[in-house]
């Protein structure tokens, strides 16, 4: 899809989209409030994909730019699937240089294996020593 823009950095996304996908149609984050969103967004190296003005994906990065990055909230609106949108921003990340230099690179999905493992992406080297208290509904009772 050459027509779409990646573009960086909060001030550069539609939050109110991204609130909205990740609110009412993402399987991880449903009922997340806009604060919760925008201070996320804040916090994070974000990314958006934009067509004619419009943005169409979005995935940030939570990351200390040094050592390690949590890639979170990937998403490519429905009626763009399978234009490659996914694969020009995750293209565009993983090319920047801090993130080549990165030593972990980590990422939580239901079904999209197959578009990560396209970037190297693997199952964890060693599971048993990943830990993680689980809290998916938190935002739920605030």
């Amino acid at each position: 899809m050459p027509d779409v823009v990646i573009k960086t950095g909060k001030e550069q996304m539609d939050l109110q989209t991204v609130h909205q996908f990740l609110s009412q149609e993402s399987y991880w984050a449903k009922g997340i409030p806009f604060e919760m969103v925008a201070d996320a967004l804040s916090h994070s190296y974000c990314t958006g994909a934009f067509l004619d003005g419009q943005q169409i994906g979005f995935g940030r990065l939570i990351t200390d730019y040094t050592t390690f990055a949590w890639f979170a909230d990937f998403f490519v609106l429905p009626e763009y699937h399978g234009r490659g949108v996914a694969k020009q921003m995750l293209t565009h990340i993983l090319s920047q240089p801090w993130t080549k230099r990165l030593r972990r690179k980590m990422l939580a999905t239901k079904d999209a294996h197959t578009l990560y493992e396209k970037f190297e992406f693997t199952a964890l080297a060693s599971p048993d020593r990943i830990m993680e208290i689980f809290q998916p509904d938190i935002h739920l009772h605030i």
